[in-house]
């Protein structure tokens, strides 16, 4: 009767049970939005072709003991590598990125996977070094070894990758008892590298700021002339002075808060110069569009507005499934992709957006659950960052869509049109099962 109950359980059927309704309502929404395209069986054919591909990996994966993952993480490592090295090489070119491998039925998007690879060495790494990885030399090395997945992401150029990883990585490093000091410098480093291509691409959309003598040297800083090496002396001598004015006031300040600002500020700018260089038209777009969709709104800032109105129309019960004008007239191009959840905001309503975030939100609580049972810091890691990974792709997706963040080109998972992300979700709800099922083992 124990052995029963313990087969029985060796299963979590209400994480399953939350993923299948997601995926059903993902399907549903996918065939509506795309009714009226040209692409729509291809569209479907892929659709059904990643849902039997998922289950097959679902299987395979719960049935795999994650433990495997812990002892070949060399593997781990550099399988995750080769396949986002190899895309700059053997992929192709869409939407202005190198992010594809076209094989003869479909193609593989690997970043997808290099992502899960990325959360199983990372959390080797964690459970390896867990007494030790609040000393900031662990906490530096560990983001030292995830930089080259970062360097080929800038290399594709894949942003929006970037913009689910990092929060990952940040997150597991929290959990596991890095210095919160330490995380704010690595945060205070990827904010500043990040706030220097943002206002450069602010002067590339509005031209006129550049009649402005103070703005124009700003801009100019990008070009790697001589203005360049004179800020990077000016944020130097700045530091200093800043720091003999303050041990005026207070005498025991240290000087190494000083210097250790003025490295993350030239740090942060040399990488800002790096990731410009790499920024697309299309994603000058989505900025501008993030700063005011209503600029262009037969342009750039379409999306974005018929998204909107979309959900809008549905009311409190929507207008029903397969019956919504925004998704089936077309209003909205690329609408089964970025903007899903508009498609599911007309036709099922208030009532349907919030069945749905009722879904993840129960996906994100057995998430937590089996990590709290799970038999090793390992599979706690491994959980822990999936966790992260839902959380980060459901806030981005839903601030595009409420204009809080800039269109990103995000999925939402299990209901957004893509292929790798749904494999993807499926390997990861397996080797959650994995780790659920063996809860109770010995060996």
């Amino acid at each position: 009767m124990v052995d029963f109950k313990l087969k029985k359980s060796r299963f979590d059927w209400i994480l399953m049970t939350v993923f299948i309704l997601l995926i059903l309502i993902g399907t549903v929404s996918i065939i509506s939005s795309t009714v009226m395209l040209e692409s729509h069986y291809r569209l479907i054919r892929t659709q059904i072709l990643a849902i039997a591909i998922g289950l097959f990996l679902l299987s395979f994966f719960w049935v795999l003991n994650y433990q495997i993952f812990n002892d070949q993480y060399k593997y781990v490592y550099s399988f995750s590598i080769l396949i986002l090295l190899g895309v700059l090489f053997f992929g192709v070119v869409d939407k202005g990125s190198r992010s594809w491998y076209r094989l003869p039925f479909f193609s593989i998007q690997p970043s997808e996977f290099a992502r899960i690879g990325i959360i199983l060495f990372l959390s080797s790494y964690l459970s390896k070094n867990y007494t030790k990885i609040s000393e900031f030399s662990y906490f530096l090395f560990g983001l030292f070894l995830l930089s080259p997945f970062v360097f080929l992401l800038l290399k594709q150029p894949d942003f929006s990758g970037i913009l689910i990883t990092m929060p990952v990585v940040l997150g597991m490093f929290y959990v596991a008892g890095a210095n919160a000091f330490h995380i704010m410098i690595f945060a205070t480093y990827v904010f500043v590298s990040s706030l220097f291509p943002f206002l450069w691409t602010i002067i590339t959309l509005n031209p006129d700021l550049v009649d402005n003598s103070f703005i124009s040297i700003f801009f100019e800083l990008a070009d790697l002339g001589w203005n360049t090496i004179i800020f990077i002396l000016f944020v130097i001598v700045f530091s200093y002075f800043a720091w003999k004015i303050t041990v005026k006031f207070k005498p025991f300040v240290n000087g190494i808060y000083f210097g250790g600002m003025a490295l993350i500020i030239i740090a942060g700018f040399i990488t800002g110069i790096f990731v410009k260089k790499q920024i697309k038209s299309y994603q000058y777009k989505r900025i501008e569009v993030f700063l005011s969709p209503q600029k262009d709104p037969r342009g750039a800032g379409y999306n974005l507005l018929q998204a909107r109105i979309a959900i809008g129309s549905g009311g409190l019960l929507g207008k029903g499934f397969f019956s919504g004008t925004q998704a089936r007239f077309g209003f909205v191009p690329e609408m089964h992709t970025d903007f899903i959840i508009s498609v599911v905001g007309e036709e099922a309503g208030f009532l349907g957006l919030f069945f749905v975030m009722s879904l993840y939100a129960i996906l994100l609580y057995r998430i937590k659950k089996i990590a709290m049972i799970a038999r090793d810091n390992y599979g706690y890691f491994i959980c822990v960052g999936f966790f992260f990974l839902f959380l980060t792709y459901f806030t981005i997706n839903l601030g595009m869509i409420l204009g809080f963040l800039p269109v990103a080109g995000i999925p939402m998972p299990m209901l957004s049109y893509g292929g790798s992300n749904l494999v993807s979700m499926f390997i990861i709800i397996g080797i959650l099962q994995s780790i659920y099922s063996r809860r109770y083992s010995i060996v």
